[in-house]
Parts: C-alpha cells; sequence; structure tokens
C-alpha cells in the first residue's frame, strides 16, 4: 500500500485567496497535484495544462514531480509587462 503524501496548493485573487491541503499519491506532478486539490471548482478560470507555478515562490514546470510538505503556488498572469512599466516610469521622469 503506498502512503499518501500532504501538499497544500494556493491561488489568489485581490478579493479572494484559497489554500488547501491534499493527500495526493507519490510521484504526483504539480500538475495532477492541481486537479487533485479541487481548486479548479474555486477558480474556474485556472487551466492546469498552462498554469504558470512554483513551489514555495521558485518556478516549477507543470511535471515537476512534488515531495511530502510542498505547496504548489499557481500564479495569475501579470497585467502589465514589468519591462514596460519601467520604461513608462523613467520617460514620465524624463519630462519632469
Amino acid at each position: 500500500m503506498n502512503e499518501m503524501i500532504e501538499i497544500e496548493v494556493v491561488y489568489g485573487l485581490p478579493h479572494k485567496q484559497v489554500l488547501l491541503s491534499v493527500s495526493v499519491p507519490p510521484n504526483t506532478s504539480i500538475k495532477e497535484g492541481i486537479i487533485l486539490s479541487g481548486i479548479i471548482e474555486h477558480f474556474p478560470e485556472i487551466d492546469p495544462n498552462t498554469a504558470n507555478v512554483g513551489i514555495f515562490s521558485r518556478p516549477e514546470k507543470l511535471d515537476t514531480i512534488i515531495k511530502n510538505g510542498d505547496r504548489i503556488e499557481i500564479y495569475r498572469p501579470l497585467i502589465a509587462d514589468p519591462k514596460e512599466m519601467r520604461k513608462l516610469r523613467a520617460a514620465k521622469m524624463a519630462k519632469k
């Protein structure tokens, strides 16, 4: 009998955040962990095939195998390109 491992899956929006603790089988990928956690029921916009993810703030690929105690973080898409925002701020400061 395989023992299960304990993980957390987190996702948040400015108005709603969810952290789910779930038991999954060993050798589960990040993608599978997202699906098994049920977080998609809370946030249907999450696509487990293309989600931008990490473990404890470290970017990871969806096929990464998770370990006991890992926290899968699902990141929201950026609203604005950080490089473009810096350019706009620099241009604004140059006009002053």
